[in-house]
């Protein structure tokens, strides 16, 4: 154990320990098969690990969520998990770049079952939700989790607060950074753009939040 600046004591997260919290997680079958598929990927590390994808289909289950929204897909495992916590009517918006992630993505929705329920878009993110939010306006989706370039992340999260209801969730993914966020010495733009919305966050009258400190990091954000 240790002990912050203000005694609360802080559970250091050990590689046994951190296997112990996976062997108790309740990870499908076909979501393992796909993390073992893009361990050998490009970009391998992209991917959220079983623990959060878990969280992440217990909230979709607890808010009974029927409309969500993802943008950045990779190779499926986060859209995947919510997909299949949403009913048999639900739907899943899935918004990414890369055609050859997306074919993964699909083989993988495919043998979960849940393909009927993704609506898959290639193409620019912004320019995908400010044409879902014409077409289907605003406060029309439950649940929405950004993972994609985090330069535009404060784009995709001004977007989103519009197409989410009341009471829905946005999922922000990254949020710690490797740890960057408080490294002085790190002024990139991804690291900058990431401090600059964390900060936005904590002052945002907008939503109720809370920081989660699994992966690298989750801000959850309930819209007020």
């Amino acid at each position: 154990m240790a002990r912050n600046l203000k005694g609360n004591v802080m559970m250091k997260m050990s590689e046994e320990l951190y296997g112990y919290v996976l062997k108790h997680t309740r990870e499908p079958e076909v979501l393992a098969e796909l993390r073992e598929v893009t361990s050998k990927m490009r970009g391998s590390v992209m991917q959220i690990a079983p623990d959060q994808g878990q969280l992440m289909g217990f909230l979709a289950g607890l808010l009974g969520v029927k409309k969500a929204i993802e943008v950045g897909v990779y190779t499926g495992y986060s859209s995947t998990a919510v997909a299949m916590a949403l009913p048999p009517d639900g739907k899943l918006v899935a918004l990414d770049v890369d055609e050859t992630t997306m074919q993964v993505a699909r083989k993988f929705w495919e043998k979960a079952g849940v393909r009927d329920k993704v609506d898959e878009r290639l193409g620019d993110a912004a320019v995908s939700l400010k044409a879902i939010l014409e077409a289907e306006g605003g406060n029309s989706y439950d649940m929405a989790f950004i993972d994609a370039d985090k330069s535009n992340y404060d784009v995709y999260y001004e977007l989103l607060l519009q197409l989410v209801r009341p009471g829905g969730l946005i999922l922000i993914d990254n949020v710690l950074w490797g740890g960057s966020v408080v490294n002085p010495a790190r002024d990139d733009a991804d690291t900058c753009a990431i401090r600059a919305l964390n900060d936005k966050i904590f002052a945002d009258t907008r939503v109720a939040t809370a920081t989660i400190t699994i992966g690298d990091g989750l801000t959850v954000c309930r819209k007020l």
